[in-house]
């Protein structure tokens, strides 16, 4: 197995449109402070951390007045570069995870690969999701937005998929926690795994 030195990340990222400081413990027990300004991506945030095990602080603020997409997209693109650079050569992860979770009437399956290779592939919401308004600042194509920062950043193969919900929120935040549940097992250390889990060598 992988040696113990911490998977941990600090990052700051400062543009003319948002600033993110962000760091994570991939080995955490799912501890969080999370202040992006965009109430529901909070929310979404610490979801994410409490199911993932992931101890996470993050401190965004940017062009808010504007819209709340640059703060959430760049806070998206930090995360995915901390958990790249937490997991380090990613010897003796488990690579793979899978999870199917509800929310009452929503339920949403999440496959993550830690594979090195970014891809998307994200389906099931219902025809005018993305256009709807949650919580007042969070629209629902920032879901898949997010997804998609986080996995190009981060270096996860994701397959997210919504297989049934009515209510946004519930929608959002189950797919969310499944990625989140199925990132869990990915990241995990597993004792049986001898250095780098695949044939090529390298992840």
């Amino acid at each position: 197995m992988s040696t113990s030195a911490p998977r941990t990340a600090s990052i700051r990222r400062a543009t003319s449109e948002s600033t993110i400081e962000l760091e994570l413990d991939l080995d955490g027990s799912g501890r969080s402070t999370i202040e992006t300004t965009v109430p529901f991506f909070d929310h979404l945030l610490t979801a994410f951390a409490k199911h993932s095990l992931t101890d996470l602080t993050v401190r965004a603020t940017g062009d808010t007045h504007i819209d709340a997409h640059h703060t959430v997209e760049d806070t998206a693109i930090v995360l995915g570069q901390a958990i790249r650079q937490a997991l380090g050569d990613k010897s003796g992860i488990s690579r793979y995870g899978d999870a199917l979770v509800p929310l009452d009437e929503a339920l949403a399956q999440a496959v993550v690969d830690i594979s090195g290779r970014p891809y998307l592939v994200h389906t099931g919401e219902p025809d005018g999701y993305a256009f709807h308004l949650i919580g007042g600042h969070f629209t629902g194509s920032l879901v898949r937005h997010t997804f998609e920062a986080i996995a190009f950043h981060a270096g996860l193969t994701m397959h997210v998929t919504l297989l049934g919900g009515r209510d946004p929120h519930h929608i959002a935040e189950a797919e969310y926690k499944a990625f989140a549940r199925a990132f869990r097992q990915a990241k995990a250390l597993d004792p049986l795994v001898q250095g780098i889990p695949s044939t090529k060598g390298a992840l």
